[in-house]
């Protein structure tokens, strides 16, 4: 059984065929998934597929790129979201120095008040952190993260630095770029990372691993990011998959049902 901590289902790229694909999840080994809204918009959309699809959970927040124009009434929305069945976390949110594309006074006040938000609701966060990582870092310090917990999604940075976001008790969450060639930073981080501190994910549609690297990516990729990491680790593909299946359930606070 696989379990996609980060999937983006709601994303147009599946609009011809969502619930042929979704559908099909289960009978290929798919036992669960986190879609993980990005904006306004796909918290409603995200909840939509929690409501549709059994095995379909939801995370709610605002990306640091949607920031931009945010308003206090808007995390009142996030807030009232976040308590609605099957939802269980808050993201994904964080900082983004890449694409800048809302200013990083702006994606700090909302990373920090989404933090602050998951704080009272007693649910995990979903980090986003792109070429931001020292401030990442200061900000969840500053909110005490560790009392919070979450993962670092679809992470990106050093060996050293994963350490940090492991002494704070985070997850790290490794997806299709780990099988790319020229992913060798990612590569040894997904060795030093403990398995039991490993979560697999896809962001899909994006970051499809090799052998459908640039093509639209889904859940059902995940076999071939599971056993690139059993050969980073000299460990079974099996033994990758049912640890990193019990790690979602402890990150994101579930029962196995």
């Amino acid at each position: 059984m696989i379990f996609d901590t980060h999937a983006h289902f709601d994303d147009q790229a599946f609009d011809e065929d969502r619930d042929i694909l979704l559908s099909s999840m289960e009978e290929h080994g798919i036992h669960k998934i986190v879609n993980v809204s990005s904006d306004l918009k796909s918290i409603g959309e995200t909840i939509a597929l929690t409501e549709k699809y059994r095995f379909v959970y939801g995370a709610v927040g605002v990306h640091p790129s949607d920031t931009k124009g945010l308003k206090d009434t808007d995390l009142e929305y996030i807030r009232e979201s976040s308590r609605k069945d099957k939802i269980v976390a808050i993201g994904e949110i964080g900082l983004d120095y890449y694409w800048d594309d809302s200013e990083r006074s702006h994606q700090k006040k909302w990373f920090e008040a989404q933090m602050q938000l998951a704080r009272e609701e007693k649910l995990p966060i979903i980090i986003h952190s792109r070429e931001a990582a020292q401030d990442t870092v200061e900000l969840m310090k500053a909110a005490k993260a560790e009392e919070i917990g979450g993962v670092v999604h679809c992470y990106s940075y050093s060996k050293e630095m994963a350490k940090i976001f492991l002494n704070m008790g985070f997850y790290i969450g490794i997806g299709g770029v780990v099988t790319f060639k020229n992913a060798k930073k990612l590569k040894e981080v997904a060795a030093y990372v403990p398995l039991d501190r490993i979560v697999l994910e896809t962001d899909c549609p994006y970051l499809a691993p090799v052998p459908n690297r640039g093509k639209r990516n889904s859940s059902l990729n995940l076999p071939y990011v599971a056993e690139q990491i059993a050969q980073l680790k000299g460990i079974s593909y099996e033994e990758v998959v049912n640890e990193t299946y019990k790690n979602a359930l402890g990150l994101y606070r579930m029962d196995d049902k």
